[in-house]
């Protein structure tokens, strides 16, 4: 490296075209893009998702591993990865919000009910996003349960709603009580952060919403519906995909 480039490298701070070059390449982001279910996969499994060869997939894996992006478990014989945090799949995010829109349509009535179920509702790793997560994002808004006149911030009155609600946030953690997520298929902020990780959680738990097969997606179910009526006035038109 040159002494001019040194200096810029100086100047610029940190090195963020380490992390833009990681990404740049479409099969490890596509790797980071199925990984955004919050689950750990194996090297097989994310080379039969991408349709490349075992060995280019762990050579994928092991920069991203190298780059903080991903995380590696061992459980006996078996290596698994998964995202670094929360953080990189709030990054991921994000970045996948600015891309262009895929333009090939889906060639199958399957593909094009995958892609629309994901745009409706699904997790962006621990938390809630699609048109349902930007949905109780604007409507923790509009009932001052949320504020974002500093910066998105959860008031005092939310805090209480999450208690009357039996919904713990752990405390005592280096995670942001409350973040805002770019969403990729609305291009509008959801709901991130510890608050939005416990929402989700609670949601799961207490059956408002259930997995649909074994995407990202997740479905309303009727005993959602109903507690995100009550609890945030959510219509059933908006909570179900087509209005059905």
């Amino acid at each position: 490296m040159g002494h001019m480039d040194m200096r810029r490298a100086q100047v610029a701070g940190p090195d963020l075209a380490t992390v833009a070059k990681l990404l740049a390449d479409g099969t490890r982001a596509g790797f980071c893009l199925a990984l955004l279910d919050g689950r750990a996969w194996t090297a097989t499994e994310l080379a039969r998702h991408m349709g490349v060869a075992p060995s280019t997939a762990t050579e994928h894996l092991h920069a991203l591993v190298r780059g903080n992006l991903l995380a590696e478990e061992r459980q006996g014989r078996h290596r698994y990865v998964r995202l670094a945090g929360p953080q990189v799949a709030e990054l991921v995010e994000s970045l996948a919000s600015m891309a262009p829109a895929p333009t090939p349509a889906p060639r199958s009535l399957s593909a094009a009910g995958r892609r629309q179920a994901l745009a409706h509702a699904r997790t962006c790793y621990d938390h809630l996003a699609g048109t349902v997560g930007v949905a109780i994002t604007d409507a923790m808004l509009g009932r001052r349960l949320l504020d974002q006149d500093l910066g998105l911030g959860l008031t005092g009155a939310g805090a209480a709603w999450l208690d009357d609600l039996g919904i713990t946030v752990p405390a005592g953690t280096r995670r942001p009580s409350v973040r805002s997520c770019l969403d990729w298929t609305e291009r509008r902020p959801h709901l991130a952060g510890a608050v939005g990780a416990a929402l989700c959680r609670h949601a799961f738990d207490t059956g408002w919403i259930t997995p649909v097969g074994t995407t990202r997606a997740v479905a309303v179910t009727a005993l959602g519906r109903q507690a995100f009526r009550r609890h945030l006035g959510l219509s059933d038109e908006l909570l179900a995909p087509n209005g059905s």
